[in-house]
């Protein structure tokens, strides 16, 4: 077959050829009321919210005990499952990104497990692994008289579980997008691997790491299934934001709309502060 004859397609034949490319800044106005739609279901809750709430009494209704106690819970707990998190799990991000050992595979996918999980599973399993008749809480109980469940510690507890894949992902893909040849010329320099860790790779994905904590310490601030689950509902004690929320509904609607506002509040701060110093050019 001669290069200067090829053979086309019977339908480049008959049919005109259509120019179907898309100028740029040109408005796609078959795509525009699928997406208006879908703005307009993400915006009304909030806007229902902001519309309902007692902004009279708002200032009062915070300052009630049972509010600011689980305002104070819920921002304690959270900031020390980010800490838990960024210590274990900032290496172990690490170790999935920069090394290979068996069954890598399934430990990537463990660890985003609980980030697909029911939260009430996880609550449950939780339950079943360091509850005081669970496979490692039994124990607990024997040795120290210690049980976990309903206490501070189980609200901490959920709060990595559910929260830490969350930041273990965020440092893994910085790992990944860092350049290694940095690293490379610290080694042949004579820099130990904690060393090249230390003063190299962590400056290097300090922002990824960063938004991951910030990303870690929100999931954990809004964490619910699990948390009601494994630690209860203990005002005080175990009795965080969004559980007070839910509580609050049954009996007092007016407090429950300034919990969740406050939360609103504290979810739009995290996610501005993320567009505009890390995520920016996204």
């Amino acid at each position: 077959m001669s290069p200067r004859h090829p053979v086309r397609h019977p339908e480049a034949t008959t049919r005109p050829r259509r120019d179907v490319s898309i100028r740029a800044g040109r408005v796609p106005w078959v795509l525009m009321l699928p997406a208006l739609v879908g703005v307009l279901f993400l915006v009304l809750p909030l806007a229902g919210l902001l519309i309902r709430a007692p902004w009279g009494t708002l200032g009062t209704r915070l300052l009630m005990p049972e509010v600011r106690d689980a305002l104070l819970l819920s921002l304690g707990t959270a900031t020390v499952a980010t800490l838990i998190s960024l210590a274990v799990g900032v290496p172990l991000a690490w170790l999935l990104a920069r090394t290979t050992f068996p069954g890598r595979r399934y430990v990537r996918a463990l660890v985003t497990v609980p980030m697909v999980m029911p939260p009430v599973v996880g609550g449950v399993a939780l339950l079943l692994a360091f509850g005081r008749r669970g496979v490692v809480g039994q124990h607990l109980y024997e040795w120290f008289g210690y049980q976990i469940p309903f206490t501070t510690v189980a609200v901490v507890a959920a709060q990595v579980f559910v929260a830490m894949p969350f930041l273990v992902i965020s440092v893994e893909g910085a790992l990944r997008g860092a350049d290694r040849r940095y690293e490379e010329a610290a080694a042949t320099l004579g820099a130990t691997r904690a060393v090249i860790f230390r003063r190299v790779t962590l400056p290097m994905v300090l922002p990824g790491v960063a938004a991951g904590a910030v990303l870690c310490w929100a999931r954990a601030l809004g964490e619910f299934g699990a948390t009601i689950t494994f630690a209860g509902n203990l005002p005080g004690v175990t009795q965080t934001m969004p559980i007070a929320v839910y509580v609050a509904m049954q009996s007092d609607p007016a407090s429950a709309i300034v919990l969740s506002l406050v939360l609103l509040a504290v979810s739009l701060v995290i996610l501005t502060s993320l567009r505009e110093k890390w995520i920016g050019g996204l």
